[in-house]
């Protein structure tokens, strides 16, 4: 009900007087505040101990208090919490009859409260026994009467919270989730508990209770730009309502916006969840800290020795994070964003000090970005579900809003939707999120998540079509981000018509033709960019909520899909710089002559380009594929090509864990190798040792046949790009009898989109039946490991 004692009709004067749009009005307004409940309860006090019979210097009792009040920041109907403390020396009548002369008059003035009487070693066990007390009692303040007293109190609590933290830190995990399992997070909904949702003013005070804990690094300072913006908007909450309410309902935000000096509801929320998410972000870093300094206790036996796990590129898995390895041999950007996706792919985080390091003094990007940079890049937002939380913490540290300026424009925005259940920003994540399980349809991965990183781009304010605003934006991106002409038309077409094909499978006549030429007008006529834009249909319904993407809806647009296909022509667009290169002279005859030529360019610390001359003889793919494997190199793409006789290959590989390969050692194992001397290959053959052990589900492969040219085939491979891979492949197609011809092989946003040219191993032409068997070899093969 509203409340109308003259107590909280003062305060809500006062409130309102001291005004909520200025700057620092609201930390005014909490200091007056708290001034008003001091001065009121002294006045109840000292009544109260003239009618009990205690002297004004007593030192044997006092009044406390804890919550907001304590901490300074009541809002103009929060409660009180009371605490008596006595010595246990007051008489039990006394003492008795001072608490009735403190709490009936309260009462009577119509004061919301709670209230105990304890001594010292009472404090002590009800803080041991119950979280809620032990927390609330780090804040003890006094009021009236003996304040050494209650400075006694409080420091008692926080040796024996200091001294128990680490034990309690499982009761306060569970109590943390069981409060977000029954509050929304502030960043997940549209009408946020400004006290108990994730991001709101309890995770303020448990990151507090661990720092004082010193189990998480103080960061108080840090957060007060977002505690002072959750109070504010409390504050307004409690002067629009007249009630001590913390849920900001949708009815309430306008009034709440006016009064505060915002524009609208929207600025209003997207400050909300903006403050919400900074506090989430520390939460996080200090629990994460805060279980790790638990760890470090527990299974301290005898020197302590890091556990290291190598993640490659001078990265590291240490105690449930990524982290640095000495100084980075790469471009500061390029580390972080390889830190970020070790981190995405393993559900982890960067760790702070790791972040701080890889963020501080990075370079300004030039347009275009450099490839190794944009490669980089995409490779991130295809790393699965840990994205979110990975991104979170390159938003915090400051580097998204200076690769990308227009994300400020969206970054913590309201969707009022009744299925979105995310803000712009956080929804075009989970959109790149849910694409991880649809790379496998597309041809071109790397623009797939593009699109889905960019699809609402232009969702911003006071834009009414942002499919069409946003379009243009996403081109520019793109552009800068060092995608050609053409890969930036089809992202821009992908983010113009990213609502067209479930418009047209769930508003239109499936059997209208004119249905199926809306669809292809949209993807200009190519199956590449059908496929492409049913992917991205399906991840941003995905994103979108729980009921956007249902068995109804995925099979309407499935069915326009085989419509639409069955209309357009069948290709895969391949593009490799290195097809159609040709050795010297030279090189081909020392060939023929029993040599094997190979060359190794660097392209940086390590990457390089290596090229390989040979006579081609069945396995030869395999064969060289297996001692890249075997030296920790990732194939990043590839060029696989035969003429007269001869093999001509062309291979980028990376080295993660190391050094690239010795050129003279490389060219002593093919040597081997084509003389039939299997020995440089035997490490691939014991399962202990071997290089990658993948963990493929079947949707995450995908092998089919394609069009054929004269007497050969082409098979397409997906998968999940791994080192080792391609020896994998070309090892099912040797044993399989069949001859590879050509390849081109290519790695895209951490897939493998490869096409091999085959054909029957005596030249001749190669029947259904063995193409069948290899289909059915590549595809064990890369499932098996």
């Amino acid at each position: 009900m509203v409340l109308a004692s003259a107590h909280y009709t003062e305060r809500l004067e006062l409130a309102t007087a001291l005004g909520f749009s200025s700057p620092g009005a609201g930390r005014a307004r909490r200091l007056r505040l708290a001034e008003h409940a001091q001065g009121y309860l002294e006045q109840v006090w000292q009544e109260a101990i003239s009618v009990a019979g205690f002297s004004s210097g007593t030192t044997d009792v006092a009044l406390a208090v804890v919550g907001s009040q304590a901490r300074g920041e009541a809002g103009p109907l929060s409660d009180v919490d009371l605490v008596l403390v006595h010595t246990g020396r007051v008489g039990a009548e006394r003492l008795s009859q001072l608490a009735d002369g403190l709490w009936y008059p309260l009462w009577d003035a119509g004061v919301r409260f709670d209230h105990s009487v304890r001594t010292l070693a009472e404090c002590r066990k009800a803080a041991s026994g119950d979280l809620a007390a032990a927390v609330g009692m780090l804040d003890l303040a006094p009021v009236a009467g003996d304040a050494t007293l209650v400075a006694g109190v409080r420091q008692s609590v926080g040796v024996d919270w200091r001294a128990a933290a680490r034990k309690r830190l499982p009761e306060v995990l569970e109590s943390l989730e069981a409060r977000h399992a029954s509050f929304a997070a502030v960043s997940g909904t549209l009408e946020p508990d400004l006290k108990e949702s994730g991001g709101g003013l309890r995770d303020l005070l448990l990151i507090d209770a661990l720092t004082t804990a010193w189990l998480a690094d103080p960061q108080r300072g840090a957060l007060d730009p977002a505690r002072t913006t959750l109070l504010d908007v409390r504050d307004a909450l409690q002067v629009v309502t007249e009630r001590g309410r913390a849920t900001l309902g949708l009815q309430h935000q306008d009034a709440v916006a006016q009064l505060l000096g915002l524009q609208d509801a929207d600025e209003l929320l997207t400050r909300v969840v903006d403050a919400g998410r900074a506090v989430a972000h520390v939460r996080d870093t200090a629990v994460r800290s805060a279980s790790q300094a638990q760890r470090a206790r527990g299974l301290r036996v005898g020197p302590r020795r890091p556990r290291l796990t190598p993640l490659g590129y001078g990265l590291f898995l240490h105690d449930g994070e990524v982290v640095l390895g000495g100084s980075p041999r790469e471009p500061g950007v390029v580390q972080l964003l390889r830190a970020a996706t070790q981190a995405a792919r393993r559900g982890m985080r960067i760790a702070p000090a790791t972040a701080a390091k890889l963020a501080s003094d990075l370079p300004r990007l030039p347009t275009p970005w450099p490839a190794p940079v944009r490669e980089a890049f995409v490779e991130l937002l295809a790393s699965g579900a840990g994205l979110v939380d990975v991104w979170e913490d390159l938003d915090r540290i400051g580097v998204i809003d200076a690769w990308f300026p227009e994300w400020a424009s969206i970054r913590s925005r309201p969707q009022r939707n009744a299925l979105h259940r995310f803000t712009v920003d956080r929804h075009l994540i989970e959109a790149c999120a849910a694409c991880e399980p649809l790379l496998v349809r597309a041809a071109r991965p790397d623009l797939l998540v593009v699109a889905a990183f960019l699809h609402d781009i232009g969702k911003v304010s006071g834009q009414r079509d942002h499919s069409v605003e946003g379009a243009p934006v996403a081109r520019a991106i793109c552009e800068r981000m060092g995608f050609d002409a053409n890969d930036a038309a089809v992202v821009e077409r992908l983010v113009r018509h990213h609502l067209t094909l479930d418009e047209c499978a769930t508003r239109r006549d499936p059997d209208d033709p004119r249905t199926a030429d809306v669809v292809i007008e949209a993807v200009s006529g190519q199956e590449q960019v059908l496929q492409l834009l049913a992917a991205l249909t399906e991840a941003d319904a995905v994103a979108t909520g729980t009921g956007a993407w249902t068995s109804w809806r995925a099979g309407l647009v499935a069915d326009l899909v085989r419509r639409v296909e069955a209309q357009l022509t069948h290709e895969v667009a391949t593009s490799n710089p290195w097809v159609g290169w040709e050795p010297t002279a030279q090189d081909a005859q020392r060939v023929r002559d029993g040599d094997v030529v190979l060359q190794v360019e660097r392209t940086d610390v390590r990457s390089a380009v290596l090229t390989v001359v040979d006579i081609d003889r069945p396995g030869l793919f395999a064969d060289t594929a297996g001692l890249l494997a075997l030296r920790g190199l990732r194939v990043v793409a590839a060029a696989i090509t035969t003429r007269e006789g001869l093999a001509l290959d062309r291979w980028s590989v990376e080295a993660p864990h190391g050094e690239l390969p010795d050129v003279t050692e490389l060219e002593r194992a093919l040597r081997a190798l084509r003389c039939g001397e299997r020995t440089p290959l035997r490490a691939l053959d014991v399962p202990a040792r071997r290089v990658h052990a993948g963990s493929e589900r079947p949707s995450d492969v995908l092998v089919r046949r394609m069009s054929s040219a004269e007497d050969a085939q082409r098979i397409e491979v997906r998968a999940p790009d791994r080192v080792g891979l391609l020896f994998d492949v070309g090892r099912a197609l040797a044993a399989c009898g069949v001859a590879l011809v050509g390849a081109s092989v290519m790695t895209s946003a951490g897939r493998a989109v490869d096409v091999f040219t085959v054909r029957a191993a005596d030249a001749g032409t190669l029947d259904p039946q063995a193409l069948d068997c290899a289909l059915d070899a590549v595809r064990g093969a890369l499932r098996s490991r």
